[in-house]
């Protein structure tokens, strides 16, 4: 309870000095945003579950956490940067859109995919504007062996034919999607399971692979064209977060209205982020975020500087349709595109909290993009 957080702190009578493990296990969390006031809550919990100080506050992002060492002063300090770091990016971004890409490693650990929808619910009740779109495609591989259909890639994108279009709505539509709402729903938030074939939420195109005269068939997969950000606006007016299935179907009026298309999680999320001119775009990631050729994290890029990045060949292969997707999204209005390490524990919360009132990350859990 609050009384008992605070207690904690100031004792209402004398008591024994407090060990230097006591000390190594206060960590910070937000509990609480009002108009006026933040009100940080000290949790007794491992490391891997905490909102760390080294993390959270610009100052401390390049120092270790609390030490054994730690006095009550160097303590106090920490507490109040923090609070200053986490109240400057909740000033600036309540009220505001953000946009996640949810999959990789985030999604199939169940200790992780347990913290990102407490991250989700928190961020809600700290007055931001969550959606998330979400991937699964090793539940799709799963689902496609077990039911015996094959399916295979053609530069990187998954050829779609009917049969496995069927496998991959059934997978993110159901099972996937449910766990993901059901999941913030139980973290204390509110959100919403839809897939983009409802009330014709994402309308497609059909997408061809390669280019000019070798152009690749890739089945049923589509491109975004039309978005339904008032269906998406609704839902977040009401404070619900949609939790969107990259499934979409034919444009209204055309001959393929009818069609379901297999939609790439990363394209559907910028394209989403950008029409909504969200605040933020984040696409969790297995990876650290763009390396340069010595493999040391590029924490901030310009557009520029990764069109530079992939003529010098520093940016390659697989990293070059990430850092697209990022730079198409801040092309649309996105104010900022995060190439997030999902594996790091409250990911989510770390880079949307941790930057303060610049709103460009820990530091350290990613690249940013910005025009």
């Amino acid at each position: 309870t609050i009384h008992d957080i605070r207690s904690y702190f100031v004792p209402s009578k004398p008591r024994a000095p407090r060990t230097a493990y006591q000390y190594k296990i206060i960590t910070i969390t937000m509990k609480l945003f009002s108009a006026s006031t933040i009100l940080l809550a000290a949790s007794i919990c491992g490391t891997s579950h905490a909102f760390a100080p080294s993390i959270a506050s610009t100052s401390l992002r390049h120092k270790s956490a609390i030490s054994t060492s730690s006095s009550p002063t160097s303590l106090s300090s920490s507490f109040a940067e923090n609070a200053i770091t986490i109240a400057s990016a909740i000033s600036s971004l309540k009220g505001q859109t953000v946009v996640v890409k949810y999959g990789g490693n985030a999604m199939t650990t169940p200790e992780l995919a347990s913290l990102f929808c407490q991250d989700v619910a928190t961020l809600q009740k700290l007055g931001l504007r969550i959606v998330v779109v979400h991937g699964g495609g090793p539940m799709i591989n799963a689902m496609l062996e077990k039911v015996g259909v094959e399916s295979r890639f053609e530069g990187g994108m998954r050829v779609s034919t009917e049969e496995v279009v069927d496998v991959a709505a059934m997978v993110l539509s159901g099972s996937v999607n449910k766990n993901i709402s059901s999941g913030i729903s139980q973290a204390g938030g509110r959100a919403l399971g839809l897939s983009g074939r409802d009330d014709a939420l994402l309308q497609c195109e059909k997408l061809w692979g390669g280019s000019g005269d070798d152009k690749i068939d890739l089945g049923n997969v589509g491109q975004v064209k039309v978005v339904n950000t008032d269906l998406i606006n609704q839902l977040l007016d009401a404070g619900i977060s949609p939790v969107i299935a990259p499934i979409g179907m034919g444009c209204k009026g055309q001959e393929d209205e009818s069609v379901v298309y297999n939609i790439n999680a990363d394209v559907a999320a910028g394209r989403i982020a950008g029409e909504l001119k969200a605040a933020r775009v984040l696409f969790l990631t297995d990876i650290a975020g763009v390396l340069d050729k010595e493999m040391k994290l590029l924490k901030s890029l310009s557009c520029d500087d990764i069109d530079n990045l992939i003529g010098d060949e520093t940016i390659t292969g697989g990293m070059i349709p990430k850092v697209t997707y990022a730079t198409d999204a801040v092309k649309l209005g996105v104010q900022g595109a995060f190439i997030t390490d999902g594996r790091v524990p409250h990911a989510l919360l770390n880079e949307i909290l941790a930057g303060g009132e610049d709103g460009l990350g820990s530091g350290e859990g990613g690249t940013v993009v910005t025009l």
